[in-house]
């Protein structure tokens, strides 16, 4: 027995009943210039089936070449993910039959891969997870076919199906976890932070763009209930081919429910693969998931194994740049901010940016403030990350300077963000143009000051009784009459010493 799309239990009623046990298998495209095993190149958005050539179109007699860069890669992932690295492996053939794979199997790794026994530690609700890793392996990657017709753009109700084989043979590392464990109610919230770090940490090293709406870095998401406090796994399912963050959360929570609805219905879950949808956020049915002997694997008999030696590995080791997991922790130190605010940061996509804006000559709490604060809401009201706003660190650390040296308020800071993202030049451009600079001149002031007072009789009278909040009506008359550009600070100021 299945479940439809509407057999769902609540989550919290799930939750209580059952406990979720995960598996992630994450695949990266690497940012090679050639395929994995010919020289085809891998540029993404070209015309279909122009990067193609015998050998990754299996054609007879064509051999492949291991690509060099594609295995160094591999290993400076494995070393970032603190696995071990294997002195001897080799490639093997996966048999299947798919229209986007025309050799008819995919050159992989089986029981030898080059890295394994890892872990990648996860920070959620101010809690830190360490998430194993079982393995990681190199292998190509699949063409991609498109159907056309139908409303679900599946090949089931499709008219025709298009295949480009451009993809097929594109470097891919396949980085599996063991399964995970953790309270139910933030295992799809650990899920999506997981993917997340691993996609940092990817780009961290250089060896991806890991840009998930591209495909260059997708998740099939494993899961399976089981009763509370039991301790033998359930049957997973398997949802295929995640690729956004919000997705994978979102798979885990449905995947937990329907699992639900079928096991308290006394019905047993099918082994399978799933298609997440994002425009509902539910699964439906793939097809029934193969075992490992159901591939047929083995050794592949054109391509040598695979020895890197421990001087070569140890040499890639020295490359490896500052991780993200410490880069947070020394900023965090830098700007004198806790944990959980830097998580803010980081779920805010403005880590890059403030660290950039400090780098132009800001302070860390102004980066932070314009950042998390009128930048955040510009891109919230856009419908659009925060990376993407047409402003840069260099504008917003003008802004901060100017602010800082008095000759800006907030309140026209915000003023020239506005006309910054409206297209109106850099800052000090946008300053000139609209006249935004504070009026700080005594003499300006004064007689702006003088003309409230004029205006005002009554609350001078108060001032000069003692009464020094009575200032303000003078304050906000001087604010006005400048358009909001004098320094409230200095009218204060100047007006107590006026009717002293």
């Amino acid at each position: 027995m299945t479940a439809t799309t509407e057999e769902l239990m609540d989550l919290e009623e799930a939750l209580a009943r059952f406990d979720p046990v995960m598996g992630l298998e994450v695949h990266v495209e690497l940012g090679t210039n050639t395929k994995m095993f010919c020289s085809c190149p891998t540029e993404f958005g070209a015309e279909p089936n122009t990067q193609v050539c015998p050998t990754c179109l299996g054609l007879p007699g064509a051999l492949p070449v291991v690509n060099e860069i594609g295995v160094e890669s591999a290993i400076r992932i494995g070393l970032a993910l603190n696995c071990e690295i294997a002195e001897w492996c080799r490639f093997a053939r996966k048999n299947y039959f798919y229209p986007d794979m025309p050799k008819n199997f995919q050159t992989s790794q089986y029981d030898e891969p080059i890295a394994y026994n890892g872990y990648l530690d996860v920070e959620v609700d101010g809690r830190t997870f360490r998430i194993e890793i079982e393995r990681a392996h190199m292998e190509e990657d699949t063409g991609k076919s498109t159907h056309v017709g139908g409303a679900t753009g599946r090949i089931h109700g499709a008219d025709y199906s298009l295949v480009d084989y451009n993809r097929a043979g594109i470097p891919l590392i396949e980085i599996v976890t063991r399964p995970i464990e953790v309270p139910g109610h933030l295992s799809a919230a650990v899920a999506r932070a997981y993917v997340a770090e691993l996609r940092d940490l990817i780009v961290a090293l250089g060896v991806s763009e890991a840009r998930m709406e591209r495909g260059q870095m997708r998740a099939d998401v494993n899961l399976s209930l089981k009763p509370t406090g039991a301790k033998k796994l359930g049957t997973r399912s398997e949802t295929k081919n995640v690729n956004s963050l919000r997705s994978i959360e979102r798979a885990a929570r449905f995947e937990i429910q329907r699992h639900a609805a079928v096991l308290a219905s006394g019905g047993t879950i099918v082994q399978e693969t799933r298609h997440f949808h994002e425009d509902k956020g539910t699964t439906t049915s793939g097809r029934v998931k193969e075992e490992a002997e159901d591939y047929r694997y083995f050794p592949e008999p054109d391509l040598v194994p695979i020895a890197p030696s421990r001087e070569w590995v140890e040499q890639l080791r020295a490359t490896l740049p500052e991780l993200p997991g410490a880069r947070r922790k020394r900023l965090a130190a830098d700007w004198e901010i806790s944990e959980f605010e830097m998580q803010s940061v980081v779920n805010a996509g403005a880590l890059d940016l403030i660290e950039a804006t400090v780098a132009a000559g800001a302070d860390a709490a102004s980066a932070r403030k314009w950042w998390l604060g009128e930048l955040a809401r510009a891109a919230n009201e856009q419908a659009v990350e925060l990376a993407e706003l047409p402003i840069t660190p260099a504008h917003v650390a003008r802004i901060v300077v100017l602010v800082a040296a008095g000759e800006l308020s907030d309140k026209l800071a915000r003023q020239v963000i506005e006309g910054v993202l409206a297209g109106e030049g850099d800052p000090d451009a946008v300053v000139a143009a609209r006249g935004l600079k504070v009026v700080s001149d005594d003499g300006a002031l004064l007689a702006a000051i003088d003309e409230a007072i004029a205006a005002n009789p009554a609350v001078a009278e108060k001032i000069r009784g003692g009464n020094h909040a009575a200032a303000g009506v003078i304050i906000g008359a001087v604010m006005k009459a400048t358009k909001g550009q004098a320094d409230a600070a200095k009218v204060k100021e100047l007006t107590l010493s006026r009717l002293a």
